[in-house]
């Protein structure tokens, strides 16, 4: 297993928020970060001392920026899977592609977690309104059509209450390829976030209930409920079936419903991930330094809970302005990830709150 020493740098692909919390975890194990975005700036300047502005599809920048650098990982999903390879051509790259590939694609990632024998809604695939009726009479009216690709915090998404409402949907997510999932009924979401090493060790983190408002992440809380509680243990063996058949190194995420039928899965995410943001200070280990320790082949963190009781509330749009409010509180510990346009339905912040 290859050891990547402190002192040595890490490359990230992306500089948003979680490239920040990557960067500050590695400066705090003695790791230098070097990022590579297509942008000429981003929330993870701030904490990284190099930045190289290129384009994913540029395999001689790629090349550069590879020979720069000791380990390369990613902080987010939409990436060509193509420049990871490029990228592994010139070094150590964690995860691999085939992390990417499969979750880049939400009919791929379903039949891919089907065949390892998880629970999914049913689904079926669109490539035009014919196919989307087609699917409507095959799986129910009750249902949503997503794009196969991109789209994330309710973006590229429709919901369908009735068949007459095929045209609108089709017409709403831009006509393009996509998956049509049946509505699941069930009483809670939550994720299960894990930390894999090179040799293979896995360790979880306790599971959040997450509370979603308008597509975005409200809230992560911890301990969840009996219905999740339940059903954890079948979860992360769902998960870690996903994660030894990718051979994946590093912090991986799977959202689940907790449903009568037990966990069904939702989506994988192959980075640290919003609904552990709370494990900064709310676990022994935080899921960014875990990440960091598993792609430098370090020994995984503790990742029990640091307080009976954790509460993670996202920070959206104007909300990153109350905090004032926010830090007359000692229970809470404030992030904001220094954006400079508070939109809405954008991420700003958040704030974790811990009952001792």
């Amino acid at each position: 297993m290859t050891t990547i020493p402190p002192g040595s740098t890490i490359g990230i692909l992306g500089g948003g928020q979680l490239g920040r919390m990557i960067a500050t975890a590695g400066a705090q194990l003695g790791y230098r970060t070097h990022i590579y975005a297509p942008d000429e700036s981003g929330p993870a300047a701030d904490v990284s001392p190099r930045w190289t502005r290129g384009a994913y599809e540029d395999a001689q920048a790629l090349a550069a920026f590879a020979d720069s650098v000791d380990v390369v990982t990613y902080e987010f999903e939409n990436i060509d899977p193509s420049a990871v390879e490029t990228l592994a051509h010139h070094g150590l790259v964690r995860p691999g592609a085939q992390a990417l590939r499969v979750a880049q694609d939400r009919l791929a990632e379903k039949r891919f977690v089907c065949d390892l024998g998880g629970l999914t809604a049913p689904f079926a695939p669109v490539e035009s309104l014919d196919d989307l009726e087609e699917a409507i009479a095959a799986i129910g009216s009750r249902a949503i059509l997503k794009t196969n690709r991109m789209g994330y915090d309710g973006k590229g998404q429709a919901r369908l209450s009735e068949p007459g409402d095929a045209v609108g949907a089709w017409n709403a997510i831009g006509r393009q390829s996509a998956i049509l999932e049946r509505f699941v009924t069930f009483a809670e979401e939550f994720s299960v976030i894990l930390a894999r090493g090179a040799d293979g060790e896995v360790r979880f983190w306790d599971s959040p209930a997450n509370v979603h408002v308008d597509g975005i992440l409200a809230t992560s809380t911890l301990p969840a409920g009996p219905a999740i509680a339940a059903q954890v243990e079948q979860a992360r063996a769902m998960a870690r079936k996903i994660a030894d058949a990718l051979d994946y190194v590093g912090v991986l995420t799977c959202e689940f419903f907790a449903s009568a039928d037990g966990p069904v899965f939702n989506e994988m995410a192959p980075r640290v991930h919003n609904s552990g943001h709370w494990t900064i200070e709310g676990a022994v280990t935080s899921q960014f330094e875990n990440h960091v320790r598993a792609i430098c082949g370090l020994p995984l963190g503790d990742t029990g809970l640091a307080a009976p009781r954790v509460e993670m509330r996202n920070l959206i749009g104007d909300e990153a302005h109350q905090w004032p409010a926010i830090l007359s509180d000692p229970a809470n510990h404030l992030h904001l990830y220094g954006k400079h346009e508070a939109r809405p339905g954008r991420k700003m912040g958040h704030v974790t709150r811990l009952c001792l």
